[in-house]
């Protein structure tokens, strides 16, 4: 159903002697220069996963908002000293939270387990909107003010992209304001409110495409360049002995992820030498648009082409799994559960406390159907 929204802002200006001088110094009309009117007829009723009001600084897009879905719309759950794995609802499994935290593409686990504030901006914008996805009831709308705008644009494009997915697989109600309009074609709004031009547009009914691509390159790497990426692996921040073939992802001059092959076994005179992909590794900033599993893809045709060796995968993320298993590069040739004890709390050598943990491992060939 649409609706007719106004709004009018306004503010008084300075009476000093500077203030004055200078609205008289440019002969300005100052009542006409601090008002600003906006009025948009716009349907944000109806079903939607995802809205965009878009705007200047000054547009009326944030006081709009407020007006449509209540002044607290913006107000943010997010507990800066805890780590947001803590924050979701109490009768919400380890694996609910997870799966949240991995649709939005904050998928690190060393992200889930820091107090929020030492995360990036974008990492926080993702955390937040998780924490808003688990508390959501059905029907509510979640607004976020100000998105994207205090983070890289490729960075804003690939958090869209991760935004509008979660949004569609949740099915809840996102509505997002931002000044940047290179957003549009990586979230895929249902509507989109332009506070400058004071338009709506009704794309529900659209077949939307994204024409842009982001483009990224893999070169081979320094062993040394892990050191950026140790902290976000979920295996040990060493590198494996022996030898070992390095690849780094991307952005420009800018690296954004890390691949390693190990050979882990002796290598028989006769026999194909056997290497392991692994220690895999997107930054955070840049995860959602399945990068980790397409360095995997490009890096294993690289080296079974050039060096005819035998590639394989073994790995416990399920999210690579099912890009895995979809994938006809890829041959599944076994799954095992192991039970490892893990060590926690600060107790002594002696008194050490334990818990055993299940972990399931999957085992993959790469075989390449397309050579």
């Amino acid at each position: 159903m649409i609706k007719t929204y106004s709004v009018h802002l306004k503010s008084d200006p300075s009476q000093s002697f500077m203030a004055t001088k200078a609205a008289q110094s440019m002969d300005i009309d100052v009542a006409k220069k601090l008002a600003h009117d906006l009025s948009i007829a716009a349907d944000v009723d109806s079903r939607f996963n995802v809205g965009l009001i878009i705007g200047n600084s000054g547009s009326g897009k944030t006081t709009l908002t407020r007006q449509i879905y209540g002044d607290e719309c913006f107000t943010s759950m997010l507990d800066a000293t805890q780590p947001i794995i803590d924050q979701f609802p109490n009768e919400m499994t380890y694996d609910d939270r997870a799966n949240i935290l991995n649709a939005i593409g904050l998928s690190q686990v060393v992200c889930w387990i820091r107090p929020v504030a030492t995360l990036s901006n974008g990492q926080k914008f993702r955390a937040d909107a998780a924490l808003k996805i688990a508390h959501a009831k059905d029907g509510e709308t979640i607004c976020i003010d100000e998105w994207t705008s205090v983070v890289d644009r490729t960075v804003a494009k690939v958090m869209s992209h991760a935004l509008q997915k979660s949004a569609r697989k949740f099915n809840k109600r996102f509505v997002l304001c931002s000044c940047h309009d290179d957003v549009i074609e990586w979230l895929q709004p249902d509507w989109i409110i332009d506070c400058n031009k004071q338009t709506y547009e009704d794309r529900r009914s659209l077949r939307q495409q994204r024409i842009e691509r982001l483009e990224f390159e893999i070169r081979e790497v320094h062993r040394s360049t892990w050191r950026m990426f140790a902290r976000y692996h979920y295996l040990s921040d060493r590198l494996p002995g022996g030898s070992i073939y390095t690849f780094g992802l991307f952005n420009g001059d800018q690296q954004i992820g890390f691949q390693c092959f190990a050979n882990y076994v002796p290598i028989k005179k006769g026999a194909k030498p056997t290497y392991h992909s692994n220690r895999t590794v997107i930054h955070p900033d840049y995860v959602g648009l399945g990068l980790g599993i397409k360095i995997i893809d490009e890096t294993s045709r690289l080296m079974k082409k050039r060096h005819k060796f035998r590639i394989m995968a073994k790995f416990s993320s399920l999210p690579v799994f099912k890009a895995m298993i979809k994938n006809a590069s890829w041959k599944l040739c076994a799954a095992q559960t192991t039970t490892n004890n893990k060590s926690i709390g600060n107790m002594n050598k002696s008194r050490k406390a334990t818990i055993r943990q299940k972990v399931k491992w999957y085992s993959f060939e790469y075989v390449d159907v397309s050579s």
